[in-house]
């Protein structure tokens, strides 16, 4: 065969290899819902200005409850987190557990643990109904310290939710955690929580077909406060790689998970996919190797 005809012949495979590829990697554009009481619409424009690979829509929960088939028809992630503790709280969370138990994800963002059942009396904490079921922390009782937090890097595991973060920060609005019995926790805040033990910083938790993602740190921070003063670091990037991970069903592309999820494994069917276009691709090289290819503008002898 001829270098013209092998070229052509490699072009084809290539091809119909990264075919496959696009095939099974998930789709990482994703409509995120926003639901919170307080600085929806603002924080909704923030991370459209700062994330573009993905569309925001702020939904003031402090007025209405949205329904599942909306969240449905409208979203493939949530964002759940509350600025100032309210009595609709455990209606919002049920919804977005109800959304979770879909297969879709749940992103939470402080300050979701001042209002857990279990954060501090003072709050008078209403709960968040049926998402303390799945999200992958409880209050560490105190919630939110209002105190300095910054991301121990050194012991950061490498997953697609800490890939590109080297630092990250808080002057006020972050930690206050504690992580559950099975949950994945991907890195720590360098300080301890109220209860001595590690807060979790980034974590995500699957139960069933729910994955609810904890990001521990203030959404709405931009709107509140200063970059570079009161938060710094990658704060942007960890948002999008919660989005990311979410709208990719908590599965990193080809299944590949340097995180150590067990559950994070390719399907048959993706793999499946990829044999049979490669067995398809292949086939046909060696017949064109084995037939070679006619001359332009000559017919081949019968």
């Amino acid at each position: 065969m001829k270098h013209s005809q092998w070229r052509a012949v490699l072009g084809r495979s290539l091809i119909v290899f990264l075919s496959a590829a696009a095939l099974v990697a998930p789709a990482y554009a994703a409509r995120v819902g926003i639901l919170t009481n307080r600085y929806a619409a603002q924080t909704a424009a923030d991370f459209g200005s700062r994330i573009p690979s993905h569309t925001f829509s702020g939904i003031d929960t402090s007025l209405s409850i949205p329904t599942l088939q909306s969240l449905l028809g409208s979203y493939d992630v949530l964002l759940v987190f509350e600025d100032m503790t309210y009595t609709n709280a455990p209606a919002v969370g049920s919804v977005a557990a109800a959304f979770a138990k879909t297969g879709r994800a749940v992103v939470i963002g402080a300050f979701y643990e001042q209002d857990r059942s279990d954060g501090p009396a003072l709050n008078s904490p209403h709960g968040w109904g049926d998402l303390e079921t799945l999200d992958p922390n409880t209050s560490d009782g105190t919630g939110t310290p209002y105190a300095p937090r910054a991301l121990d890097v050194a012991t950061m595991r490498p997953h697609p939710l800490t890939a590109g973060i080297t630092s990250l920060t808080s002057a006020k609005f972050a930690g206050g955690n504690n992580a559950k019995p099975g949950t994945v926790v991907l890195a720590t805040w360098t300080m301890p929580n109220a209860l001595g033990s590690p807060d979790p910083a980034i974590a995500f938790r699957r139960t069933d077909a729910a994955c609810v993602i904890h990001l521990a740190i203030a959404p709405n921070y931009p709107v509140l406060g200063v970059a570079g003063t009161d938060y710094s670091g990658d704060f942007h990037r960890a948002w999008q790689n919660a989005f990311d991970f979410g709208a990719g069903g908590c599965l990193p592309p080809l299944g590949q998970d340097p995180g150590g999820d067990p559950a994070n494994v390719p399907t048959l069917s993706e793999w499946g996919l990829i044999l049979t276009l490669l067995m398809v691709g292949g086939f046909g090289a060696l017949a064109l190797r084995r037939g070679g290819l006619p001359a332009r503008g000559r017919r081949r002898p019968r």
